[in-house]
């Protein structure tokens, strides 16, 4: 059974006068028909699967709809057509420093993110130390989140998202973070969670990095899925579009 099933998903925005007006006014409109209404589909009829220890590249321009399939997959967004099947427990980082409170210090984020994704206590005092040298803030523990580097944020939110065991871990941009030592690290990191049977889905604008982690690939664009496959085979054909786009 795949990990991850997609099939004919469609994700349909709304707006409208309805963000303008206040309730009375709208309901006033809507009884008169004098209420207009604009669609826009983000996704349209994607399809795919991912077996056990996968690695999904979604490649396509900023608009493309990559972000909103990447919701839906973890199951923040539902679709309006279409039907996603997933297997197994999630963390996804799509914001990387959503979730947590600046007031509080760096130990106390970590263990109230460990909560937010479902680990007890016992779990997350064995995995904490790792966690800490890992995003590099040893020195960091004790000081508000609220002062630390945008750089250091992301990194601790990758640690902790990739140094406790999800059986899908999917990545909005995120492995681009930190310096290049802390970046190398990461990719490092990827390659070994794939290996003990994760299932992962990575967006990234970088093609090399899409080549070098992951063996399927996923083409979205304007919300369209122009292709799904083999990753050579795809990001072979998506560069190919991206120099024809740029002549």
């Amino acid at each position: 059974m795949p990990v991850i099933k997609a099939s004919g998903v469609s994700i349909r925005y709304i707006t409208g006068d309805f963000k303008d007006i206040g309730l009375k006014e709208y309901i006033t409109r809507k009884l008169t028909k004098n209420f207009v209404v604009h669609e826009f589909w983000a996704n349209k009829n994607i399809s795919f699967e991912l077996e056990k220890g996968d690695m999904l590249g979604i490649v396509g321009s900023n608009g493309a709809g990559k972000s909103t399939l990447l919701k839906a997959i973890s199951g923040i967004m539902v679709p309006t057509r279409g039907r996603i099947q997933v297997q197994g427990s999630v963390a996804a980082l799509l914001e990387l420093t959503s979730g947590f409170d600046g007031d509080l210090t760096v130990r106390e984020n970590t263990y109230l993110r460990g909560a937010l994704l479902g680990y007890t206590r016992k779990f997350m005092d064995e995995k904490y130390p790792e966690i800490i040298d890992f995003a590099e803030l040893q020195d960091f523990q004790d000081r508000p989140f609220k002062q630390l580097s945008s750089g250091m944020k992301s990194r601790l939110a990758f640690s902790i998202a990739c140094l406790v065991n999800p059986d899908i871990l999917i990545l909005d941009e995120v492995l681009s973070v930190g310096d290049g030592a802390f970046r190398e690290k990461s990719g490092q990191r990827m390659k070994e969670i794939l290996a003990n049977g994760v299932t992962g889905i990575l967006v990234s604008h970088s093609l090399s990095q899409i080549r070098s982690l992951c063996n399927k690939v996923l083409w979205l664009d304007h919300g369209e899925q122009m292709a799904f496959g083999e990753a050579k085979e795809v990001c072979d054909r998506y560069q190919a579009f991206l120099e024809t786009k740029g002549k």
